[in-house]
């Protein structure tokens, strides 16, 4: 389905759904949804999850429009709510534990095939340890620096650190056992 824009401008449209106007907000929310949603699914392990997030964050998204200020990116003030909202709702479920010592067993290959899925990595992801998981999307995907990650856990810049490096390795390895398991060891 290919969707007919009704406003040219973005200020226009975000002006018009801050005044709630239905079909601006319905426009805003085709726009973005999908791109919202594979953000909220970079951190919730389930699809429904994920949906039920953004939803719940795309409501935040309406109620707050008045305070954006046309001062940088719209989509990147919306992806902010919705990694927020994402860690809330992780939060709200049982709280994030970062683990401080873990051993990987084997050291993971330097060799993974470049043209790695969306859909394999996301899948390794889901595995990972729920701290690894959110601090290497907000540092990785989301571009947070490890001060930003620290103040937005509340946690130490350390361990910020020492989780993405963790979290580094055991993706790694679940990667290349994904890909030796499911391509065979020719995709490696």
């Amino acid at each position: 389905m290919k969707l007919i824009h009704l406003y040219a401008d973005e200020s226009y449209l975000i002006a018009q759904a801050a005044a709630n106007n239905r079909k601006a907000q319905h426009e805003l929310y085709q726009q973005f949804a999908p791109k919202m949603l594979r953000v909220c699914r970079q951190y919730m392990k389930d699809l429904h999850d994920a949906e039920e997030v953004m939803l719940t964050a795309f409501l935040k998204v309406f109620m707050s429009l008045n305070k954006f200020e046309n001062r940088g990116s719209f989509e990147g003030w919306i992806r902010r709510i919705m990694v927020h909202e994402c860690l809330s709702a992780l939060r709200s479920k049982k709280p994030i534990v970062f683990i401080d010592d873990v051993t990987i067993s084997e050291e993971p290959s330097d060799d993974l095939d470049q043209s790695v899925s969306y859909e394999d990595v996301q899948h390794c992801l889901d595995q990972l340890p729920e701290g690894y998981k959110v601090i290497f999307t907000l540092y990785a995907v989301e571009g947070y620096k490890h001060h930003e990650i620290a103040k937005m856990l509340q946690i130490s810049e350390g361990t910020s650190k020492s989780q993405l490096s963790h979290a580094r390795k055991a993706l790694q390895k679940l990667l290349t056992h994904h890909l030796q398991s499911n391509y065979g060891s020719s995709s490696i």
